[in-house]
């Protein structure tokens, strides 16, 4: 089994073997029904290897989209404002910029 761990010629070989059947697959039955039987595949893997899959889903997808830590209502008024004041902010510093090449 240490034969077929990542980075190992034995890995290539395998996934070599499952890439010339998936071609196969493609070929000889079309993409639609290859993509069918990949997902049957995956959804009996998942079924017959992961033991608390509640807990499996609830972590992989809190992995994917994260829990918000604010659940307050967005102030819209004040995002503008301080959106306002970060435009303004900027701009003043583009003047000086400005100004400061002109007095050179």
């Amino acid at each position: 089994m240490n034969d077929f761990k990542r980075g190992t010629p034995g890995f290539g070989i395998l996934l070599g073997c499952i890439f010339v059947l998936g071609g196969g697959l493609i070929m000889w039955i079309g993409i639609w029904k290859t993509l069918i039987l990949i997902a049957l595949f995956a959804a009996g893997y998942f079924i017959g290897a992961v033991k608390n899959k509640s807990e499996f889903v609830r972590e992989t997808v809190n992995r994917v989209v994260p829990e918000k830590k604010d659940n307050s209502p967005i102030d819209f008024r004040k995002e503008i404002e301080k959106e306002q004041e970060v435009q303004q902010a900027q701009g003043f510093r583009h003047e000086t910029e400005q100004s400061d090449k002109d007095e050179e």
